[in-house]
């Protein structure tokens, strides 16, 4: 994430159908979503300062968002916001071109030419 911004409130609201993770640092936040037309808004306040991360994570074991759907909407912010691991870099196959065979002259015979084979 491009914030290290701390809230002390989160929980989730459904606007236009769509559930979403929403974070304040005030409880007073729920009029301001109902006035935006926001529905079934369940704010949390939280015991601390807490990331964005840290705060859904906090807000997922609470009894008040225990439902599916509250379950759901947090799982799924949590697993699109978790720093992905970075796969440790493969090391690079160098495949080594075989070695060219020299063109080998054939070698001047000095044996006599009567000689039998």
């Amino acid at each position: 994430m491009a914030t290290d911004k701390k809230f002390t409130v989160a929980g989730i609201s459904k606007l236009n159908g769509e559930y979403k993770v929403r974070f304040a640092n005030d409880i007073m936040r729920i009029k301001v979503l109902a006035k935006h037309g926001h529905e079934d808004i369940r704010l949390a306040d939280l015991e601390g300062e807490f990331t964005k991360l840290d705060a859904a994570r906090a807000i997922l074991a609470l009894e008040d968002f225990a439902d599916a759907t509250a379950q759901a909407t947090i799982t799924e912010y949590i697993e699109d916001n978790t720093p992905k691991a970075k796969a440790a870099p493969a090391p690079k196959a160098t495949a080594k071109a075989a070695p060219k065979a020299k063109a080998v002259k054939a070698a001047k015979v000095t044996e006599d030419e009567d000689a039998p084979f």
